[in-house]
């Protein structure tokens, strides 16, 4: 009931007026599709980043450097960090660290001579058991002290001589893929790992960007935290893992959120003025239909009610069709550059429950705001003058 009104009447006032209603809700449903789709691209980034880290993980960089790229980190300060008590040990007695160097180099794309940034990791041997997210699914691990490397399956998809068996040519030497890996969608799949001593000596660094650590105890971290930023001898900061990356997508995550906003709010301008006038048209063809259930004794706001109703079934009509074909967008995967990194970055499109319903909600809103005038003129009208108009 709406306000004494039946649902089924308001819902039949829409079908008599499938040509109307069609274009109307096609209009809200592309705005839909838009908003949605932002949202989608906004969380599917978002997931990709966060799981890329382990939460019992730690990022050790240089102090107020933003990313791994920007951070030095010193080969004499590193032991301090790996003996630190909270550090885990594996089964045979070793630590658990990975001490990490990330550099840029620029490879063309599959089917084209486009150039785009890449990141190459060099990692230590227990880079792997850190990172358990990461798989091997085809080829093999590379070997320590060769010039060999392992592509994320992002990379070997969208990128020239990364596929198992091609070589590849970057820091004076050629490098041979061994290996391909899968790190399940996160953003170690737009990344090449190898050797990191042999990287190091191929890109001239005397220095790493990072050292990954698992702590023993995950409660330990804020007094890790607190001993390796408070040591003098270091100028170094720690991050979990997750947190880090999670930071990583702040400038292209809020580019993405602005964007997608604007062109909602300017489409939506245009969805519901499409159904006010919608709306306006179905009360000037209805005044007789109006005076008849004034007459029966249905009141304004019942009156004000059924059109609201009406506008905002409109709406959902629009959102229902546009979310169905923004879900077909979690099929297609999305590469940019990362504007913290620089490195390109692939993700995928992410539809979940909160996304539905805020999807929804701005669908119900724009046809409420749309029908809001014709459904006041629709409650104005007096029964003598809607009658004699009839």
């Amino acid at each position: 009931m709406a306000s004494g009104i039946p649902v089924y009447y308001v819902a039949r006032n829409l079908w008599t007026r499938r040509l109307t209603t069609g274009l109307t809700a096609g209009g809200m449903a592309l705005v839909v599709f838009v908003f949605a789709v932002v949202l989608m691209l906004d969380e599917g980034l978002r997931r990709t980043l966060v799981t890329t880290g382990e939460y019992d993980n730690v990022v050790v960089t240089r102090r107020a450097s933003e990313t791994e790229i920007q951070s030095l980190i010193a080969r004499e300060q590193v032991p301090v960090v790996e003996t630190h008590p909270a550090v885990a040990l594996d089964r045979d007695g070793t630590r658990l660290v990975s001490r990490e160097l990330v550099v840029l180099i620029s490879l063309n794309k599959r089917g084209s001579e486009k150039p785009s940034n890449i990141a190459i990791r060099g990692v230590s041997s227990r880079a792997l058991t850190l990172r358990p997210q990461v798989k091997m699914v085809e080829g093999r691990m590379f070997d320590a002290g060769k010039s060999e490397i392992i592509a994320g399956s992002g990379i070997t998809r969208r990128f020239a001589g990364a596929g198992v068996g091609e070589r590849l040519r970057f820091g004076q030497r050629d490098w041979t893929v061994v290996g391909l890996f899968d790190a399940g969608n996160s953003g170690f799949d737009s990344e090449i790992w190898g050797d990191v001593e042999q990287l190091a000596q191929a890109f001239r660094r005397t220095t790493y960007s990072a050292v990954i650590v698992r702590l023993a105890d995950t409660r330990r971290f804020d007094a890790f935290k607190h001993d390796i930023e408070s040591d003098p001898r270091l100028t170094l900061e720690a991050k979990r893992e997750q947190v880090y990356y999670a930071d990583q997508s702040k400038a292209l995550s809020t580019f993405i959120s602005i964007l997608g906003l604007t062109l909602s709010i300017i489409f939506s301008v245009g969805a519901m003025i499409g159904a006010m006038i919608t709306m306006y048209a179905s009360v000037a063809n209805r005044v007789a239909e109006i005076g008849t259930l004034r007459a029966l004794g249905f009141r304004r706001r019942a009156i004000l009610a059924a059109f609201l109703m009406e506008s905002m079934l409109l709406g959902l009509v629009g959102g229902g069709v546009g979310l169905f074909f923004a879900s077909f967008m979690q099929l297609v995967t999305f590469s940019t550059m990362n504007f913290q990194s620089f490195a390109e970055l692939a993700f995928g499109f992410t539809l979940n429950g909160a996304i539905v319903a805020k999807s929804v909600a701005f669908a119900a809103i724009m046809g409420l705001v749309g029908g809001v005038l014709p459904a006041a003129r629709a409650a104005r009208m007096k029964i003598v003058d809607s009658l004699r108009a009839a």
